[in-house]
């Protein structure tokens, strides 16, 4: 079923028109940023908010025992960074596109859920690139190397807007570009189903 809709992803990609414009690579960055942090939240939203895991061991109480603390799963370290380890490939499934009616460029998933093409891919033009968008996962793999503990420490100290405040203020990948998504101004870790495509 996953060849099938990646068959009719390139049979749109060979019908779409040429575009005569200059990619902001800058752009694209920060749009992955954005789109990875996302998918962060997803996976992270898959652990029960009531389970406890033990952290710590290298405390020891007066009496020699070792000492632990227990926290939610959702603000482990260690949790976190395994997460962080295979996130990037989630990228695969994104394609770079510009709105039809907006012509804002903005990055898509092509799956809506497991095996369902996402229907907002009738409302843009896929961008046609020689790279077949590995760049994406790339740009992914590079934030997430080299901001991998801040982006860990925002979800041990539970903080809120996570997105913005690792895209805009600490990285500073995304200082110049406002993000015009509607759940910009919500707490990253919401209940909310599906999955989010990215678009400034």
């Amino acid at each position: 079923m996953r060849a099938v809709l990646f068959v009719g992803l390139f049979s749109m990609i060979l019908l779409a028109e040429s575009m005569d414009m200059e990619i902001d690579i800058n752009h694209v960055k920060c749009l992955v940023c954005r789109a990875t942090m996302k998918e962060v939240d997803v996976e992270v939203l898959k652990d029960h908010p009531d389970v406890l895991v033990n952290v710590g061991g290298f405390r020891m109480d007066a009496q020699g025992n070792t000492v632990y603390k227990e926290v939610p799963l959702r603000q482990s370290e260690v949790h976190i960074s395994e997460i962080l380890d295979n996130i990037c490939e989630k990228m695969n499934d994104y394609v770079r596109v510009i709105g039809k009616y907006d012509n804002r460029l903005r990055l898509v998933n092509l799956l809506s859920s497991p095996s369902v093409m996402n229907p907002e891919l009738s409302d843009v033009e896929v961008i046609q690139d020689g790279d077949l968008n590995k760049s994406l996962p790339y740009y992914c793999g590079v934030i997430v190397g080299e901001y991998e503990d801040d982006i860990i420490s925002l979800y041990v100290n539970k903080e809120d807007n996570k997105t913005e405040r690792f895209c805009t203020n600490i990285s500073r990948i995304c200082e110049k570009y406002v993000d015009e998504n509607e759940d910009s101004e919500t707490d990253s870790i919401t209940e909310r189903p599906g999955h989010t495509n990215e678009e400034l």
